[in-house]
């Protein structure tokens, strides 16, 4: 089958009518948005198809979420990860940033700390604040030097927990270097967790996106089975999938008391599910996987342009990202920035016209963080702009 992602989509004036969304409108009409982590393309022809039978339904109450689809994610685990989870293991959610502050008030108490590695998805960084929690981070290994990859420092994250440490919030794949972590690192991080009685919440968003020919992903809890039982694992459609304000994200909890235990701390905190998401969701993991295989190529393509176009920007680092859709740039030496006033995701804003996720956001001041799921048509404008200011 045949899928289209090369004709761009109007999303900032569609002709349907008035649809404001955060990627397109937060700038204004003369910035190209390569910024917030959802894509310019049409969701997959399934959910399509799938979304407009519920809607002529015409009835929209509350649901409970279908057996069918809590089978289909079971059946999804077993053939993409080799993991064999159970329905009941499944707890489904609006979105996958509310189930990590919610794993915040489930499973600790005021005053333990709750550490996570930077740079870092924004979110991560304000659980423990939000929650009233103690925030407790520790820094990833920079590439030493071009070609090089980020990587878990053991000892840095280590010599982060004190007494205090409670709950550890991981990322996998990592947002937003695009590092799918070797099975060595894993291997420290849950020798880690079990040595310092830790909890782990494992983002595994971005995990169906992976870039690198043959790579597959292993969930944190199936790679360790030991480590499942203190472990709950995310997962979405969303970014693989592009339904991100479908709202509809699912905690993997095999271990019973935990379960019972976040279940209970999130009544009355959360709404009842999206039916439309939850409808998305079945749609996408039963018959959305030639449509995600097609997207993988067009994003590998897509890196390889950025790559290029990277290595012709003087002072910008960047290591190629392993998974999905997002690349983290180093600006912090980059010679087209030199003398001008502002933070590089500002100033690229003022004079490029290109709007990219602030570093700062993640913990680290002087990256940037850029969106290349978009066609490409758009996103060679969006580097052409960028030319201007960081090819000198």
């Amino acid at each position: 089958m045949e899928f289209d992602f090369a004709t761009p989509v109007e999303r900032r004036h569609p002709k349907e009518g008035k649809w404001p969304t955060q990627k397109w409108h937060r700038y204004g009409d003369r910035v190209l948005p390569l910024w917030v982590a959802d894509m310019d393309f049409l969701s997959p022809p399934a959910v399509i198809e799938a979304l407009r039978a519920r809607v002529d339904h015409g009835v929209y109450g509350y649901g409970l979420v279908p057996d069918s689809l809590q089978q289909t994610l079971c059946e999804w685990s077993a053939r993409e990860y080799d993991w064999a989870i159970e329905p009941d293991w499944q707890l489904w959610l609006p979105g996958v940033v509310p189930a990590l502050h919610l794993a915040s008030l489930a499973l600790t108490e005021p005053g333990d700390g709750v550490l996570t590695v930077t740079p870092i998805y924004p979110p991560f960084l304000q659980v423990a604040e939000r929650t009233g929690r103690l925030p407790q981070q520790a820094a990833l290994a920079e590439p030493a030097k071009a070609g090089d990859t980020w990587w878990l420092d053991i000892q840095a994250l280590e010599a982060a927990i004190t007494p205090e440490t409670r709950l550890l919030l991981w990322c996998h794949p990592h947002n937003p270097t695009g590092r799918v972590w070797r099975h060595e690192e894993m291997a420290d991080l849950a020798a880690l967790v079990a040595r310092h009685d830790l909890l782990v919440v494992s983002d595994e968003l971005h995990c169906d996106l992976l870039l690198d020919e043959d790579a597959v992903h292993r969930p944190l809890a199936a790679a360790f089975p030991a480590l499942a039982a203190r472990t709950i694992t995310l997962w979405a459609p969303s970014k693989t999938f592009n339904l991100a304000g479908l709202t509809t994200a699912c905690a993997v909890i095999p271990n019973d008391a935990l379960r019972h235990r976040f279940a209970k701390a999130i009544r009355g905190l959360m709404p009842d599910g999206n039916v439309l998401g939850l409808v998305a969701a079945e749609a996408a993991y039963a018959r959305g996987n030639p449509w995600r295989h097609a997207l993988i190529e067009v994003l590998r393509g897509h890196r390889r342009t950025l790559v290029e176009r990277v290595a012709c920007w003087p002072g910008v680092a960047m290591s190629e990202p392993q998974s999905t859709y997002l690349a983290w740039l180093d600006l912090r030496l980059a010679e087209g920035l030199v003398g001008r006033d502002g933070l590089p995701q500002q100033v690229l804003l003022r004079d490029a016209g290109v709007a990219l996720s602030d570093g700062a956001d993640f913990g680290w001041p002087g990256f940037v963080r850029l969106n290349f799921g978009t066609t490409a048509t758009q996103l060679e404008e969006a580097l052409a702009r960028l030319d201007g200011v960081l090819k000198v």
